[in-house]
């Protein structure tokens, strides 16, 4: 295989690559050409920034015979100085041959076929190249709209790099001589910040409408600009994201909002129209004439979120929801009391209603404690009496407050009663009775002993 320097493009293939993007991803004819060959004096990717355990992996393949390289987003982390949060080993060696080369692995996965590769607790995650799978008997198969449901036909390095989604994603580190294999112009892309589908954007997304919502994700997390064919169809195709399994939609929605880009992330699915998929509900509100309070209040919420995992502090999904359904539940709420429901409980059963027509997977383990946040709200009116002075004991008061204070940004809390909770929570417990009136419950157990089920937490909250 012919080797070429990184040095081509900037003499001349760059010019090449570059206005070819809009066909030569999109022929089949391309799947011949051989890879830019980036040599090690030609790119800035060094071992010292790659972690001991996959150097290990990569060494031991490579000593056993096989292929070895770090592909997808580690390289093109490291291109760009980042840290990789993983790091992602592809070979020629098959799954059973993986396992044979590192007796601490084991085989997981029916959609894709990998090998986990533990050390401690880190895991390094290695794939056999894949096919294209085009023939009628083989081990991919398609859902009726063109999903990738299976994904188990194995080829070469050649084959494998037209089955990844972007460019950028489509990098190889070679451990045997420490060049990057380019077939796609990533290395130019990666320079010009610029994401791009490789293949036919519409038989992509059709093919996982999941490329979707992570198209908008690496553009918040890496500030890259999609490219305008990859962009193109995505307000059209975003309805595709309807036949993702609601718990595949929830582990994309944590990456897209727990990864310290979360009002980015917001701002790039607002653009393309793709909040709606995730929550509807939020969508309508922001549709209202009320939508840029709205906007504001979300976006508040989820720069605190980037704010604490800048500082490695603990995020979870039940501040995330409740940031995002806020709204959407107050309005439904404040319709029920119109109704003749009690405030408590109509706030209760409008976060019930609310999350459980959630399109994404929503565990009622954070579910349950964001009920319990959301409930808690109409009692910080309440300042004086046995109430108050529960209030202050609950477990989930904190997060409550917290939450209180976000909504005060908004204006929908008077800065009186926020200072007020700020200040009795400093005090002694002699000197919050005086300001309350009213002492805590006692922690006498309830007669029967039956053991106290989510809901009847709950209701300790509107009672």
């Amino acid at each position: 295989m012919p080797r070429r320097s990184e040095r081509c493009y900037d003499t001349g293939l760059s010019d090449t690559l570059k206005p070819q993007h809009g066909s030569f991803l999109h022929d089949t004819d391309h799947k011949s050409l051989g890879p830019v060959i980036v040599s090690r004096s030609d790119h800035n990717i060094s071992r010292a920034n790659i972690s001991q355990s996959a150097l290990k992996v990569l060494y031991r393949l490579k000593d056993a015979g096989y292929q070895a390289f770090i592909v997808g987003g580690g390289v093109r982390d490291l291109l760009l100085e980042r840290r990789p949060k993983d790091f992602d080993i592809a070979t020629n060696a098959d799954p059973d041959q993986i396992q044979d080369v590192f007796r601490n692995s084991r085989l997981i996965g029916r959609r894709f076929r990998l090998a986990h590769v533990r050390f401690g607790r880190e895991i390094v995650e290695v794939a056999t190249f894949r096919a294209s799978g085009a023939e009628p008997d083989d081990e991919r198969s398609h859902s009726d709209s063109g999903r990738i449901l299976r994904d188990n036909v194995y080829g070469t390095i050649d084959e494998d790099v037209w089955r990844r989604d972007f460019t950028i994603n489509a990098l190889y580190y070679n451990i045997a001589d420490f060049s990057i294999w380019d077939y796609v112009g990533g290395v130019e892309d990666v320079r010009s910040r610029t994401l791009r589908l490789i293949g036919d954007p519409v038989t992509r997304y059709h093919e996982d409408p999941v490329r979707m919502l992570r198209a908008a994700r690496f553009s918040a997390k890496l500030d890259f600009t999609l490219a305008p064919d990859t962009a193109a169809p995505i307000k059209e195709l975003g309805g595709l994201l309807k036949d993702v399994p609601p718990a595949r939609l929830f582990d994309e929605l944590l990456k897209l909002f727990h990864g310290g880009h979360a009002a980015r992330s917001f701002d790039v699915l607002r653009h393309y129209d793709l909040l709606r998929y995730l929550f509807r509900d939020t969508q309508a509100a922001l549709e209202t004439p009320e939508g840029e309070k709205i906007a504001a209040f979300i976006r508040r919420g989820l720069e605190n979120t980037d704010a604490r995992i800048r500082e490695d502090k603990p995020v979870t999904p039940t501040f995330l929801y409740a940031v995002f359904l806020w709204f959407p539940i107050k309005a439904l709420a404040d319709k029920l009391e119109r109704d003749g429901w009690q405030s408590g409980q109509a706030m209760l059963e409008a976060s019930q209603r609310i999350v459980a027509g959630q399109q994404t997977a929503f565990p009622r383990r954070f579910s349950s404690p964001m009920k319990e946040l959301l409930a808690m709200q109409w009692r910080f009116t309440q300042r004086q009496g046995p109430r108050a002075a529960r209030m202050l004991q609950h477990k989930r008061f904190r997060a409550a407050y917290d939450f209180l204070l976000l909504r005060a940004t908004a204006g929908e809390v008077d800065q009186e009663t926020v200072a007020w909770w700020t200040d009795i929570q400093n005090l002694p417990p002699e000197e919050q009775g005086k300001m309350t009136g009213g002492k805590p419950r006692s922690g006498r157990r309830r007669r029967g002993g039956r053991r106290r089920g989510a809901q009847s937490e709950i209701t300790d909250v509107v009672s």
